[in-house]
């Protein structure tokens, strides 16, 4: 299978399927000398994993990842303090799937050759035939998500060492759009409040990094040995008891759906939920931000930093991407659309951001402001015409799996993940170009 890979210094392969026995991130470019935990890393995958609520899928995957390779097991002579540092080579990590059940794999089985409208089912088996994953769509699954977040959040570890800063959020979910001016700053400290929030009411989180079950020097066969005892407990494990009342009184924070505004939070959750009761789901627009960002990231023609951002079009679910205004371009003049600029105490500042804080596939040094527009998921409790696709028959397909009435709230951290990775990676071109050039 080809296109799994992304990146030219900073590079990601992923690999897995969604009821296969789990997900791999294989990464090249990670620096050596970070102190990388998984606990720092599901603290990531855990705003994205299904199981969290009324507005995603039922299943309840831990997503509770094992770094594998890439880390030093031990100090490597007298007088180092290097263990569990990384050490330049590639670094792998796991994320095995612990919450698949025969029950599950029996109605893929009885539905997929009723290919769900909408969804890569029928295209996946023109391409790969009856040797095609479908039991839970596979590596097409949301599930492949997850390897995104993991890979992105040692991405943010790396930027975050240059100031780069990067968030996400809701911007419009069922029709509901924010439409109230909120700061970055804003944003950001409503983050900060929302990933407390979930982190402290994960019942994942306190089972196995609460207690100290994962340490700093665990072998990987003890690490799997928590893992299968934690898979027991998967069925029985809920969330821990929320008052819901108190925490948006304290946070000011939706806990089921991260946007920096309560009252359009609350208006999006009461939406998705009318439109889920009548037995469909619904879509809606992810907006991810990057701050930090030096001028001059990017390479011309086929490598333009917008037109690797183009490339967010790989997350599922997503149907379109935008930079800055986007197509709102189109009824813009040059003079309302430019960016123009003046000087203030000897730096550059700019009276806008349309462009999105990329100029010519070059960035400015403004944030990089990026939507996502997602669309509704395609599993629906509403009857759809389809065929056979082995007999090619009509047929009517009635979705009985597991399903998320909206993705929207899980693509965001997805979206923060892939645009470090794409940060990242530019960010390392550019310091070698300009390193190379100074070197001489």
């Amino acid at each position: 299978m080809l296109g799994c890979s992304y990146g030219t210094v900073f590079k990601t392969t992923v690999a897995g399927g969604s009821y296969q026995n789990g997900l791999t991130v294989h990464m090249q470019g990670v620096p050596p000398g970070m102190d990388l935990t998984e606990e720092e890393i599901y603290r990531e995958l855990l705003l994205r994993k299904p199981g969290q609520g009324e507005l995603t899928s039922p299943r309840r995957e831990p997503d509770v990842p094992i770094i594998y390779s890439g880390i030093n097991a031990a100090d490597t002579m007298p007088g180092f303090e290097n263990a569990e540092k990384t050490n330049g080579t590639p670094l792998v990590l796991l994320i095995p799937n612990l919450d698949r059940h025969f029950e599950h794999i029996d109605q893929y089985q009885r539905t997929n050759r009723t290919p769900r409208p909408g969804h890569a089912s029928y295209a996946t088996y023109q391409k790969y035939g009856e040797w095609d994953d479908a039991i839970g769509a596979g590596i097409f699954s949301g599930r492949y998500t997850s390897t995104i977040v993991a890979a992105g959040a040692v991405a943010k570890k790396v930027l975050e060492r240059h100031g780069i800063r990067i968030v996400g959020y809701v911007r419009e979910a069922a029709g509901i759009r924010l439409t109230k001016k909120v700061s970055l700053d804003s944003i950001w400290e409503q983050s900060r409040k929302y990933r407390e929030i979930r982190r402290t009411h994960d019942p994942i989180y306190r089972e196995i990094f609460g207690t100290g079950k994962f340490k700093k020097g665990m072998r990987f066969i003890d690490k799997v040995a928590v893992l299968a005892e934690l898979e027991k407990k998967v069925p029985e494990i809920t969330h821990v008891d929320m008052d819901e009342d108190e925490v948006r009184a304290k946070y000011g924070v939706n806990p089921k759906l991260f946007c920096p505004d309560l009252e359009t939070a609350d208006a999006m959750v009461d939406r998705i939920i009318e439109i889920t009761e009548a037995g469909d789901s619904s879509g809606g627009v992810v907006e991810v931000v990057a701050d930090g960002i030096p001028a001059g990231l990017g390479e011309p023609i086929f490598r333009k930093l917008d037109g690797e951002i183009g490339k967010m079009l790989s997350i599922g679910a997503v149907k379109g991407v935008s930079v800055g205004c986007g197509f709102d371009c189109k009824d813009m003049t040059g003079a309302t659309c430019n960016d123009q600029m003046g000087v203030e105490d000897g730096k550059v500042v700019f009276e806008s951001n349309n462009n999105g804080g990329v100029t010519g596939g070059v960035t400015t040094g403004q944030p990089i402001v990026v939507n996502l527009a997602v669309k509704p998921t395609p599993t629906i409790g509403i009857a759809q015409h389809t065929i056979d696709k082995v007999s090619l028959e009509n047929a009517t397909l009635d979705a009985v799996t597991r399903r998320d009435p909206t993705i929207v709230p899980r693509v965001w951290p997805v979206a923060e993940g892939f645009l470090a990775l794409i940060i990242a990676d530019a960010l390392m071109q550019h310091y070698g170009y300009r390193g190379l050039w100074n070197a001489g």
